[in-house]
């Protein structure tokens, strides 16, 4: 929860009102390097970070930045004073003047309104890390800009605090991001091609009116770059290396074909598995909705072994199955929780049911994961198109599951909620 302390972060004091550095002060109270900016992009970050520790960073930051402007807003306010009753002053900022009363509003330095635009928030903590210490760079030199421009002594005060306070919060975020221990260049979760992301192109070549050159440095020469000539002069005389395209070796070096193999067969034999258990278990659901959901899972399931089927005539081979432990296991739990299901009550027998069918779904969505991961590395880009339509059905499978389950156990509450009111 938020609480307002009625006293400023930082004690603002203005000895000569100045309209227009008023106004440029607007920069930083609505603009997109501003702390409006900041402290919602930080405090959203927070609300969407998974990890505690870091969660709290970025709330603790994000709230000190509505501290700040607040600082700034009053800073801008008693310069933008005699924009009320001076014409003068309130030629400096008519929008100000004029329908603002002489007041600040959620504009910057230019009379733009503040937009959500101006947040950067990716949901990746490394990202959203790097992120905050830019906006932290560029927010330090605006307060840098205003100093400069500044004459009043108890203003220059105000940004000089203002202005520390963002490398503090860059040094913060450095360090936050420096403790995830992860490499530099690891973005995301899928890994770039390699060869092309070490090659360094050179696209902008020969020698200018003023004497430019070909520079060189670490930026692209040493370590594991690669120097290569523009892309725009292949073919041309004196054109050197040539770009990186594949993310794979055109042959298969490493058996992923064999083991691709593997997955589909077993995933052929645990679908057909799926297929004489799903009946079994759509009879024992007590509720309509869970009986309907496994009567059309078993549908697409038999959908599913066509496009197994199918994958293997794409890959030149003959369909055939690999005996699945898994999802024998998987089924005979199953068949334990609808034999123990017939004592118990009709919501709770149901959730056992649907708990022994998610983890036949989370099993079902690994293989296909996997498979489709494959078939993509492969380049087997039709083969992957079919798996991935098979592993969407799942994952929404298991979240109609998860609804269920919900509807389920607020059912489960309702007796013993009415025990309590008789």
């Amino acid at each position: 929860m938020y609480h307002h302390v009625k006293k400023l972060m930082f004690t603002v004091r203005v000895d000569e009102p100045d309209p227009r550095f008023g106004n440029m002060l607007l920069e930083q109270f609505g603009g997109a390097n501003g702390e409006l900016a900041a402290a919602m992009q930080y405090s959203i970050q927070g609300l969407n970070c998974e990890d505690p520790a870091r969660k709290d960073l970025l709330m603790d930051i994000g709230t000190e930045e509505l501290s700040h402007l607040e600082v700034v807003g009053c800073l801008a306010r008693m310069h933008l004073a005699p924009c009320k009753f001076d014409r003068q002053a309130a030629e400096a900022d008519p929008l100000i003047a004029l329908t603002g009363g002489g007041g600040i509003n959620l504009f910057n330095s230019q009379g733009n309104p503040w937009t959500a635009d101006y947040l950067k928030i990716t949901g990746e903590l490394d990202v959203d890390l790097r992120n905050n210490i830019a906006a932290e760079a560029r927010a330090k030199m605006v307060y840098e800009r205003l100093l400069n421009f500044c004459d009043d002594a108890g203003s220059k005060d105000a940004l000089q605090f203002l202005m520390t306070r963002e490398i503090t919060h860059m040094k913060a975020f450095s360090l936050a991001l420096e403790s995830l221990s992860k490499p530099a260049f690891t973005v995301g979760r899928i890994a770039p091609t390699p060869g092309l992301v070490d090659q360094f192109f050179n696209d902008s070549t020969g020698s200018g009116d003023h004497g430019e050159i070909d520079a060189r440095g670490p930026w692209n020469e040493g370590g594991d770059w690669v120097f290569t000539e523009s892309p725009a002069l292949q073919g041309e005389p004196g054109a050197s290396g040539e770009i990186v395209t594949e993310s794979s070796p055109a042959t298969d070096e490493a058996g992923l074909t064999e083991l691709l193999m593997h997955e589909l067969g077993d995933l052929l034999h645990a679908e057909k598995q799926l297929t004489k258990a799903l009946p079994k278990m759509a009879q024992a659901a007590r509720f309509d909705q869970l009986r309907e959901a496994f009567e059309r899972h078993l549908a697409e399931t038999e959908e599913q072994i066509e496009r197994i089927n199918k994958c293997f005539e794409l890959l030149g081979e003959t369909a055939h199955t690999k005996p699945c432990k898994g999802m024998r296991g998987l089924i005979e739990e199953g068949q334990e929780v609808m034999g123990e299901g017939e004592e118990m009550e009709d919501a709770a027998a149901d959730l056992a049911l649907i708990g022994a069918a998610q983890r036949v779904e989370h099993y079902e969505i690994a293989g296909y994961t996997t498979a489709r991961n494959l078939a993509q590395q492969l380049r087997h880009s039709a083969v992957g198109a079919l798996l991935s339509k098979s592993l969407a059905e799942e994952e929404i499978t298991d979240l109609l599951l998860n609804q269920l389950a919900r509807s389920l156990m607020s059912v489960a509450k309702m007796p013993a909620a009415l025990e309590q009111t008789e």
